[in-house]
């Protein structure tokens, strides 16, 4: 098959990441996820919730009728974990979200525990003469601030915008595809910035008992600022719905 252009949005797992050419820079992560659900129920809190453990920092987010629950263990350390039991990981886990207590027995086993081998990586290039790689192909995300599938779409709107005229003339060039990852480049290396901030301050003193920012007492004020705040309430927020560029779409649809 032709393609005046191919774009690769197949994921962190694209087989476009293997071209050396395309230069896949790795950064470290200090822990991998399991995600499993649990039901939610009417008199739940909503929104997005959190908990810290024995070595573990649990997210769960409001699904509606049930919680997609996410625990971030240290990484490497799957198998050693659930060889100590599954009973043993659901009362650590209640011990930090103790109102789910009378629920965790909807998992029946650790099949129903999915392991996420975290990455977090990026393409110094993301485009080779008739290719463009968008998404986790361009750049795998760590799932703090759950922003993955936010930034994969700010690429698609982005190369929408700048691809759809070229595609009408049945001709994209480099100058074309380049334009798409300057302008999404920023956004990227910005939110991967932060997300290794947050692993080095926050998850990995968690993850190996530690308390975050190096004392309880400095977390404890930094939460107070974030949160007494309104700028700084805010502009996270901001940041992490729309990126550092807001990307709109183009002003006509393709035909």
């Amino acid at each position: 098959m032709r393609a005046t252009l191919t774009v690769a949005c197949d994921g962190r797992s694209s087989l476009a990441r293997a071209l050396p050419e395309l230069g896949l820079r790795k950064f470290t992560c200090p822990m991998d996820a399991w995600w499993f659900r649990l039901p939610r129920r009417e008199d739940d809190p909503h929104g997005l919730v959190g908990g810290v453990g024995d070595r573990f920092f649990s997210a769960m987010i409001d699904r509606g009728d049930y919680w997609q629950c996410a625990a971030l263990i240290p990484k490497g350390t799957d198998t050693r974990r659930r060889a100590a039991g599954l009973d043993r990981f659901m009362g650590e886990f209640t011990a930090a979200v103790p109102w789910l207590a009378d629920r965790v027995h909807a998992l029946g086993s650790w099949d129903d525990v999915k392991l996420l081998d975290v990455r977090l990586d990026r393409l110094r290039r993301w485009h080779r003469p008739g290719l463009l790689c968008i998404g986790d192909a361009a750049h795998a995300m760590s799932p703090v601030f759950g922003i993955g599938i936010n930034l994969a779409v700010e690429d698609a709107v982005a190369a929408a915008r700048y691809l759809v005229e070229p595609l009408r003339a049945g001709a994209v060039g480099l100058r074309t595809v380049r334009r798409v990852q300057r302008r999404r480049w920023p956004t990227t290396a910005a939110t991967q910035a932060l997300q290794r901030f947050a692993h080095t301050n926050v998850l990995e003193p968690v993850l190996s008992g530690r308390p975050p920012f190096g004392s309880r007492k400095r977390a404890q004020r930094l939460s107070e600022l974030i949160t007494t705040s309104r700028w700084l309430n805010r502009l996270p927020a901001y940041f992490l719905a729309y990126g550092a560029l807001r990307e709109r779409p183009p002003a006509a649809s393709v035909r």
